[in-house]
């Protein structure tokens, strides 16, 4: 009787044993499970930043425009994209929509990405919550209607941010987007400054986001040897969407994005 005993307490002791590591393998588990559920982090020592470039051992980068005023040439940059294969991103702000709206359609028949550039480009950095609400949701709508697209790229018109705009805009449901390449298009010093301050740029590399403008004055004559020199250099150009991580990442103080482990 003793030695059933004993075995009856020695089975019971081994099942509660079995029961705590279960328990303990379940709440590391739901841990580690919590851990990988963040699903990003843009803030570095304290402050919240845009997405400036990607970090990627892929050689692609993202060519983009922003459209906020004239059109003259986007027909044109659209032909060039369409005969070199090149998806870009378009930047576009409420009142470019209003006036363009067949340009819009065509930008987002041809595949490619479409971007949020606030209603009327204004400093955002010194707006209310409600104010910068009232810039950015007018401008999904527009798009929305026309091309049946939900824009989930946001760029600040100047680069200008703070932290309440960069929380405002993740909460409304958009990544926002800087550059680390500025072409410098829009201060028109010519063809050839364009090509050099993209394709020679100290900080053009892998997962590098390209400033240009659809409005300037030589980014259309520009553009094709851009995209060739940029192949030669080995890049492949990708849409910002194919660029960047949607979820589970974190920035460095360069406002680079990188993917958790």
């Amino acid at each position: 009787m003793g030695a059933e005993k004993d075995h009856i307490i020695w089975y019971r002791l081994r099942g509660l044993g079995l029961l705590c590591l279960c328990s303990l393998l379940f709440f590391v588990g739901a841990y580690i499970g919590n851990q990988k559920s963040i699903t990003a982090s843009s803030t570095v020592n304290g402050r919240k930043l845009p997405i400036y470039c990607v970090k990627t051992e892929e050689k692609k980068v993202a060519l983009t425009f922003d459209a906020a005023w004239g059109n003259d040439d986007t027909e044109k940059i659209l032909d060039i994209l369409d005969r070199n294969s090149v998806k870009a991103t378009f930047f576009m702000t409420g009142g470019w929509v209003n006036k363009y709206p067949k340009d819009v359609k065509k930008i987002a028949e041809k595949g490619h990405d479409l971007g949020n550039h606030s209603q009327n480009h204004k400093n955002m950095s010194q707006l209310s919550k409600e104010e910068i609400l009232q810039e950015i949701r007018p401008v999904k709508e527009q798009v929305k209607a026309l091309t049946g697209i939900d824009m989930k790229l946001f760029r600040a018109p100047y680069g200008d941010y703070d932290n309440e705009l960069i929380e405002t805009v993740v909460s409304d449901g958009y990544l926002p987007i800087q550059w680390d390449v500025d072409s410098e298009d829009w201060k028109d010093y010519g063809v050839e400054s364009i090509i050099q301050k993209v394709t020679e740029h100290p900080h053009l590399g892998n997962g590098s986001i390209i400033l240009m403008h659809n409005g300037a004055k030589y980014t259309a004559q520009a553009l094709e040897t851009v995209i060739c020199r940029l192949k030669e250099k080995g890049y492949r150009l990708v849409t910002v969407s194919e660029l960047v991580y949607r979820d589970n990442y974190h920035m460095d103080v360069e406002g680079r994005q990188i993917k958790n482990n």
